[in-house]
């Protein structure tokens, strides 16, 4: 859909750095976005606009709601709301540096960063923990009709909403594993990526099979590794046209119907979350119409 961001059906860049703003309480969003959304490099950078800041603008995005407290006994899920994403792209790192400040110029006075995380590809598509990465995930007019937004009209078709995690690792108890609990944790044989029949109900795979659900909930992947001193893990992105989807697999997976966690949690946990809405382009621009810009 020629009206999408490039950078959510794209294939995931060798680099990637995530910005997290917060709107500063004085007046200026609207010049900063109108700013941002006029820069040229489209093709570098998926931009999502978080649920306080379209309110601050006075608009309403339907569908666009707060990040839900997912958390249960002993698990916590964490919400940590931002008004403003930045995910920059490119093959080369040193780019990024250059984007980052371009971004940050144009946003001014009117935003914060919050949060900077530095992500990039690895082993073509694994995880750090040498497991693939969205095996699943929809492909072609199946990506496109899971990630964008359709039929809403000028200003929505061409959108997408993004769900946010970014996932810590913890390599000492992964270590500890043997290789068969931690192909059970995940649900596939890491040597082949082959799903196991025998995993336990608590394997990942089986936790979040999209077409087990109902309605089926599907999502488009585009996760990254992340890495920064000693610790590390998964930007785990998800686009789709709700939040729908990946509320479903969330519940599932803290074991809110049935009690039963996902193994990931054995060895990772989400230490933030956000929701974003991603607006489409127009004339080659982010198209803000939607929000009164």
């Amino acid at each position: 859909m020629s009206q999408a961001q490039p950078g959510i059906l794209a294939p995931i860049p060798a680099f990637g750095r995530y910005l997290l703003f917060a709107a500063r309480p004085q007046a200026g969003q609207a010049a900063a976005l109108t700013r941002l959304a006029a820069l040229a490099e489209v093709d570098a950078m998926v931009v999502g606009l978080g649920p306080a800041l379209v309110n601050r603008l006075g608009a309403r995005i339907p569908g666009l709601r707060g990040f839900p407290d997912f958390s249960s006994p002993g698990l916590a899920i964490p919400a940590t709301p931002h008004d403003l994403c930045c995910w920059l792209r490119s093959d080369e790192r040193g780019e990024l540096v250059h984007l980052s400040r371009r971004v940050e110029q144009a946003l001014g006075q009117a935003f914060d960063l919050q949060h900077g995380v530095d992500a990039f590809r690895y082993g073509g598509g694994r995880d750090l923990t040498g497991y693939e990465d969205g095996t699943e995930n929809p492909v072609g007019s199946a990506a496109t009709a899971t990630a964008l937004v359709a039929t809403q009209g000028p200003g929505l078709d061409g959108s997408s909403f993004l769900a946010l995690q970014q996932w810590q690792h913890d390599f000492h108890a992964f270590d500890g594993m043997s290789g068969q609990q931690q192909d059970h944790a995940i649900g596939r044989r890491k040597s082949d990526n082959q799903e196991l029949d025998d995993a336990p109900e608590s394997a990942h795979v089986k936790r979040t099979a999209q077409e087990s659900f109902d309605p089926e909930a599907f999502v488009l992947r585009r996760s990254m590794p992340w890495a920064r001193d000693d610790d590390s893990g998964l930007m785990f992105a998800a686009f789709a046209t709700s939040f729908d989807a990946y509320e479903a697999q969330m519940r599932r997976m803290v074991g809110a119907d049935d009690g039963i966690r996902d193994g990931l949690f054995q060895f990772s946990r989400p230490i933030n979350g956000s929701y974003f809405w991603c607006p489409p382009l127009r004339d080659g621009q982010l198209d803000l119409r939607a929000v009164g810009l």
